[in-house]
């Protein structure tokens, strides 16, 4: 994805997630974007799913409000799965605890203000560990400037939703500092689905010598009524019915707050220490409306922990070395206030405490056999206990099952083995295996069902071989291309009944593309395309629930094309223009592969006027075709249900920078 020269092809990108610190992207034999700070400005994006609409292998379902589901190199993912599969970091630390994660976890992330957004593709397990199965998003909050700086923006739209965000930052002598805020308030497209969210950070950088303190504090508050899925495609494609909302009752509110302090000492000429402690906090409540009994889940986590690594790079040898660890006191409660429908019984279902320790240990080796040619060798060894705690009866009931106090230890391992050659200093190539692999997540383990006496969740691991090349033609053409194979064994997931399956095994093959093309000094061009076929490899033959399994079939909510083109033009140097086309292909909303959703195409429109060199207008035209579409389409409980996207939006704003 990529807006001319801000592209993340372009030859000087530097990331950090790679290696937790600043490396070139051509020397990164991993596939890597980057959406840069002018991107996520031009985007203006209303939910982060925009702004990574254009990142080849990524797909976000939008769900009502802030929330989401994910999908990198996978299908879009659901319950302990969706939580599980991918890491969310703010500044290289994870937004929420390792066993305890959010499957809506980037509305935490404050991205609306981020300098850049990274995304690592494919098993991330040797320097990141659990959750890092299917890709990492790393947000990085914008550095203090070196003068006295400021950013506002206002914006409104036709539906109701106004966005504030400012940012403030100055360095003085040793000291700088940065100040950022954003506010979104919205009635909601559909009835009863209005949301008010904040979120403000604050950052320090001390910088002496040899020494740097780098210091940022987080805090988000997310009030919003939810409104739930839509019921047939004949309300998906009806311009009152898809306004409706069933689930006037639903909501979320969710709180959290982060902070961090990376110390970095350069101990000697060749050698440098990184030591980031860190403690987070956050509370949640919400409304289950996509489950027949709507019951009310209560949970939240508190944690404290380190990160550390020593970096040691002389000649031709670089070696990385760290442990992190970290300790967690979390809970989860249930209840169903709804009279018992089928097996989703009336009153308290969950009521659970869980402590966690997790420690793990990592060693990465880069070897340069000459100038253009290096092989890297990692591994990651994870340890997790899992102290749980049931404070209410044990046993079944109706379809949940709560099992008794214990504890649980797992040890995962995470090997990677790469090799990067480069023709020149714009091309090169690169090859890889990785495994990822996660212990389960607390709720994988401890929210059970009926079904699950006898076969309780496993560590998910996943192989991955990847082939990518990078590289130019001429000045005018970028490009970054990558291949993958991927086999996860101990896929946990939900069925189109709610039921939960603990040993799956998914296949995931697929080809990237993105492409950046400078058409003219006033024209550029940025293409992101993906194609893959992700595919159950086991077989789940039964009777009793209406959703087969065969080996070979479509994994659900995975289409095989996904497709993102932007055009910019800048005929003036105070006056731009950006038109974006988003194309989803079909994919299958059930795992029987019985139902589908045939995609859609969207149009959006941006432009943006200088009337000073410090204050700016802008104007989007969001889905200028007034398309029908499904934010998210899916097959459960016997129906087709639907998040309908928004109809064409008219929105405008000021900028001052």
């Amino acid at each position: 994805m990529a807006v001319g020269a801000s592209s993340a092809n372009a030859n000087d990108s530097i990331v950090v997630t790679a290696e937790r610190r600043d490396e070139p992207l051509q020397r990164v034999p991993q596939s890597i974007s980057v959406v840069s700070r002018e991107e996520i400005v031009l985007i203006n994006a209303d939910h982060i799913a925009e702004i990574l609409a254009g990142t080849p292998g990524v797909n976000i379902h939008r769900g009502s409000g802030a929330e989401h589901l994910t999908a990198i190199r996978s299908p879009v993912l659901t319950g302990g799965a969706g939580a599980g599969s991918f890491l969310f970091l703010e500044n290289g630390v994870p937004i929420r605890s390792a066993g305890f994660a959010n499957i809506n976890g980037l509305f935490d992330a404050h991205y609306e203000i981020a300098e850049r957004i990274e995304t690592v593709r494919g098993p991330s397990g040797a320097l990141y560990g659990a959750n890092a199965i299917h890709g990492v998003i790393n947000v990085i909050t914008p550095s203090p400037t070196d003068d006295l700086s400021f950013f506002g923006e206002a914006f409104g739209d036709t539906e109701d939703r106004y966005k504030w965000k400012a940012t403030i930052s100055d360095t003085n002598n040793r000291h700088g500092f940065l100040a950022a805020a954003s506010v979104t308030s919205e009635s909601g497209y559909r009835e009863d689905a209005g949301l008010d969210q904040q979120k403000a950070s604050l950052r320090h950088v001390f910088q002496q010598e040899d020494v740097q303190i780098d210091t940022i504090f987080s805090l988000d508050n997310l009030e919003q009524e939810t409104a739930g899925f839509i019921f047939g495609e004949a309300a998906l494609n009806d311009r009152e019915l898809r306004r409706m909302n069933d689930f006037p009752q639903a909501r979320r509110d969710a709180k959290s707050s982060r902070l961090q302090s990376t110390i970095s000492i350069a101990t000697s000429e060749n050698s440098s220490l990184k030591i980031t402690p860190y403690a987070r906090w956050n509370d949640m409540e919400f409304v289950q409306h996509f489950f027949p009994g709507n019951a009310l889940e209560e949970n939240g986590h508190w944690s404290a922990g380190i990160q550390s690594a020593y970096y040691h790079d002389e000649g031709p040898l670089s070696i990385i070395v760290g442990i992190d660890a970290e300790y967690t006191e979390g809970s989860l409660r249930e209840f169903q206030e709804e009279p018992t429908i089928f097996s989703f019984t009336q009153g308290l279902h969950y009521d659970y405490e869980v402590t966690a320790l997790n420690a793990s240990g990592f060693a990465q080796t880069s070897y340069a056999f000459s100038d253009n040619t290096k092989a890297i060798a990692a591994i990651r060894i994870d340890g997790t206990i899992y102290d749980y705690t049931n404070n209410m009866s044990s046993g079944v009931d109706g379809r949940f099952f709560r099992p008794s106090d214990q504890k649980n230890r797992f040890v995962t391992a995470s090997p990677k083995f790469s090799l990067l050659h480069r023709f020149s200093d714009n091309d090169s190539v690169y090859a890889s295996y990785a495994r990822g692999a996660r212990p389960p997540q607390t709720t994988d383990l401890y929210r059970l069902q009926s079904n699950q006496i006898d076969n309780p969740a496993r560590p998910e691991t996943i192989d991955a071989l990847e082939l990518g090349v990078r590289g130019a033609i001429g000045e005018k053409i970028r490009y970054d291309l990558a291949g993958f194979w991927m086999n996860k064994k101990n896929f946990f997931f939900r069925d189109a009944d709610g039921f939960n399956v603990p040993n799956g095994e998914t296949r995931h093959v697929g080809v990237e593309a993105d492409i950046n093309i400078d058409l003219h000094p006033t024209l550029s061009l940025a293409s992101a395309f993906t194609y893959a076929r992700h595919t159950y490899r086991f077989e789940r033959l039964t009777g009793t629930l209406s959703e087969t399994i065969r080996f070979g079939d479509d994994a659900d909510t995975a289409p095989r094309i996904i497709a993102n083109t932007r055009l910019s033009w800048r005929p003036l140097d105070r006056l731009s223009f950006n038109a974006e086309w988003v194309s989803m292909g079909s994919y299958f909303t059930d795992a029987a592969n019985s139902r589908s959703y045939e995609g859609h195409n969207l149009l959006h429109l941006r432009t943006e006027v200088a009337v000073t060199d410090e204050l700016s207008v802008f104007g989007v035209v969001r889905n200028a075709t007034n398309a029908l579409y499904a934010e998210r389409a899916d097959f459960a409980f016997g129906n087709d249900r639907y998040f309908p996207g928004e109809e064409r939006v008219l929105g405008f704003g000021i900028r001052y920078r």
